[in-house]
């Protein structure tokens, strides 16, 4: 059983924390899906993360290619998981099941600490997730240093 993990971003915006929690994840061995809501914010983004620069590198896929299945990060809107994502990483609210939280080996909600509307959107996820009995932890960068902040068990 996989566990969400809230990542509350007020220090570093998306385009900072994702490269780092995406190599954090490849190096577990994880494929990954990162999932949002809008097609032109994850070319944005897909763009993002071919410009890393020369200490990173991140191969990745932008969802609808003919190599999908073969991507270890594939950037995408849809719940579907042609890659065998273990990981998924929900960005600018991207809708993610108890049922994902449970059959994966973890799930990113990463949220804007500055968006009045994505913090009340990421607190109704918490809710829905901890109430079906998700395993959940609250990570906060408020410090500059990411800390955990709260935990729920799951059942």
């Amino acid at each position: 059983m996989g566990a969400a993990y809230f990542y509350h971003l007020t220090q570093a915006p998306l385009d900072t924390t994702l490269p780092r929690l995406l190599e954090k994840a490849r190096g577990a061995g994880w494929a990954i899906a990162v999932r949002g809501v809008d097609p032109g914010r994850m070319e944005w983004l897909d763009q993002k993360l071919w410009l890393l620069g020369d200490e990173s590198f991140l191969a990745h896929g932008l969802a609808g290619g003919p190599y999908d299945r073969l991507q270890p990060i594939l950037l995408t809107t849809s719940s579907d998981k042609p890659n065998a994502a273990a990981c998924i990483m929900s960005v600018d609210g991207a809708a993610v099941s108890a049922e994902e939280v449970n059959t994966t080996e973890r799930v990113c909600i990463l949220f804007d600490g500055h968006d009045p509307e994505a913090v009340q959107h990421a607190r109704g996820q918490w809710k829905a997730l901890t109430d079906a009995g998700c395993a959940a932890q609250y990570w906060s960068e408020e410090t500059g240093v990411w800390q955990k902040k709260a935990e729920s068990g799951g059942n």
